[in-house]
């Protein structure tokens, strides 16, 4: 994934009203832009870090600046615009990057279904059973390459485990994949101490026959792109 437009930076001042962060520009002007992120965002809001923004001329929008990568305490890049996984992901299954999703003829993004009445991210189909793929972004570190989901409590999250193990005991395959864009994560664990439901929920999928995948992404804000390039490590029991 690369924009055409070049993304700005600027320190970051704060976040606030969940959707809003404002930033110190070098110029010394201020500019308020619109954060694509609906968790807590731990170690990745600390204030006076260099953070980079994309640009859209749309005229409908209030606040045409996206923030698109933060700079953690340790230094580290974490891609905080949720929006971005599902793109990133979708690329590295085409390009054969994620070998677990390699062999079906077609992708459909956003397809309704289960008895909670989710969208999965991607429905692979083709000569085998269909394969439901669900996907979150991870941006929280903690410890040495540590890395977390969710970083808030997160019902939704595990809505979408009790739907995807369903859709195994119905038959199919389902794949939960972890898009860490974090520059510092090495392994991927689920968060009992942020939300223990979903900790729950997440063993269970496993027991029950959810894969769970984790791939790194590659930041490069200097280029105003972002890429998955490697698989990760994840701890599949408590």
């Amino acid at each position: 994934m690369k924009d055409k437009k070049s993304w700005q930076s600027g320190g970051l001042i704060r976040r606030y009203k969940r959707f809003l962060a404002d930033v110190a520009l070098a110029d010394g002007s201020e500019l308020t832009i619109h954060c694509p992120n609906t968790g807590s965002m731990r170690e990745c809001l600390a204030p006076g870090e260099r953070v980079w923004f994309s640009h859209s001329d749309s005229k409908t929008r209030k606040y045409p600046n996206t923030w698109e990568v933060a700079t953690t305490p340790a230094g580290d890049l974490a891609g905080i615009n949720t929006g971005r996984a599902n793109h990133l992901v979708r690329e590295a299954i085409d390009s054969g990057l994620i070998s677990e999703l390699t062999g079906y003829k077609t992708v459909k993004a956003e397809v309704k279904y289960g008895a909670e009445n989710s969208r999965i991210d991607f429905l692979l189909s083709g000569d085998r059973p269909d394969c439901y793929v669900e996907v979150k972004n991870v941006t929280l570190m903690e410890g040495q390459g540590q890395g977390y989901f969710p970083d808030a409590v997160s019902s939704r999250g595990s809505k979408h485990l009790r739907e995807l193990a369903a859709m195994v005991d119905a038959g199919a395959r389902a794949v939960l994949v972890f898009c860490v864009q974090h520059t510092g994560i090495e392994r991927v664990a689920a968060a009992g101490h942020i939300d223990p439901a979903y900790s729950e929920a997440f063993y269970d999928a496993i027991a029950r026959g959810v894969e769970v995948l984790a791939y790194g992404a590659k930041i490069d804000p200097g280029n105003s792109e972002i890429a998955l390039t490697h698989a990760l490590e994840v701890q599949l029991k408590p």
